[in-house]
């Protein structure tokens, strides 16, 4: 009797086992990251904010090389000038290294099987996307404006409106990058929530 008793228990042990390891299966199955997926967006992150950094550190150079114009100091503000321009091209190359983070990321959009996190997950990229597109805008007003101070401090005529539209348009699309990024980062934040449930 004891022994049908243990054996029984014993059993019904192991179908306990066997149900909780499914459960934890079936639901980590469903909230699993893709490992792809995880390191795309740590990697999209962390480019992110390197490109925000330098679009706010070209809009701060931006300010001095006016300050440095309108005092006269036109060897300095070339200088300066010269620096922006190698700043722009580390923002494209960070741009497109970022582009390939979220080729990576929309690639393992299939293998989030919440939809509510997939939405999030959308979100972040979409936002991400964004991002990359005012940095283009970002980067061709650069271009200009820097082609007319150079033109600027070498002599050249030139038209002080184009300078202030230009700056003006450089600034609104730094905001946007920001911007942009704020709202990938909250959408990732609710990703996560999601899928920690």
């Amino acid at each position: 009797m004891k022994s049908r008793r243990l054996k029984t228990f014993v059993i019904f042990l192991v179908i306990l086992g066997v149900v909780y390891t499914g459960i934890t299966l079936w639901k980590n199955a469903s909230g699993a990251v893709p490992r792809e997926l995880s390191e795309a967006r740590v990697q999209g992150a962390l480019i992110s904010e390197i490109i925000v950094s330098l679009s706010e550190k070209s809009s701060t150079d931006l300010e001095k090389i006016n300050k440095l114009d309108r005092e006269g100091k036109y060897k300095e503000a070339l200088d300066l000038t010269e620096d922006v321009v190698e700043q722009s091209q580390e923002i494209r190359d960070k741009a497109v290294a970022l582009s390939d983070q979220i080729v990576t990321m929309t690639k393992s959009l299939s293998g989030i099987r919440s939809l509510e996190a997939r939405q999030a997950l959308l979100d972040a990229i979409t936002n991400r996307l964004a991002l990359v597109s005012k940095l283009i805008n970002y980067s061709a007003y650069l271009g200009q404006l820097l082609d007319v101070l150079q033109k600027h401090f070498s002599g050249e005529s030139f038209k002080n409106s184009d300078v202030a539209r230009l700056v003006g348009q450089i600034n609104s699309e730094v905001k946007a990058v920001n911007s942009f990024n704020i709202q990938a980062t909250q959408a990732m934040e609710k990703f996560d929530k999601i899928i920690e449930k």
